[in-house]
């Protein structure tokens, strides 16, 4: 099911929403979280960074945040 939805994709980018669904499937599980993310396809260490988010700051915090811009090493200033 976790391949139906996209999920466990490696080096997949989900949106906030998913993202959210994915926290709230493993709150609500009946199985331990690492069993729960290892169904899913999803790396603990990717979980609890998105949770920490979650707690500190909602949804909005979940949203893909811009990368860093790239340093030109031969610009000039």
């Amino acid at each position: 099911k976790k391949h139906d939805r996209g999920w466990g994709v490696r080096g997949m980018r989900y949106p906030a929403t998913e993202k959210l669904e994915i926290i709230r499937t493993v709150e609500g599980s009946h199985l331990p979280t690492k069993m729960t993310l290892d169904m899913l396809g999803i790396p603990r260490t990717t979980f609890y960074r998105w949770y920490d988010r979650y707690v500190e700051g909602g949804l909005d915090a979940l949203a893909d945040r811009a990368p860093r811009p790239k340093s030109v090493w031969n610009r000039i200033p």
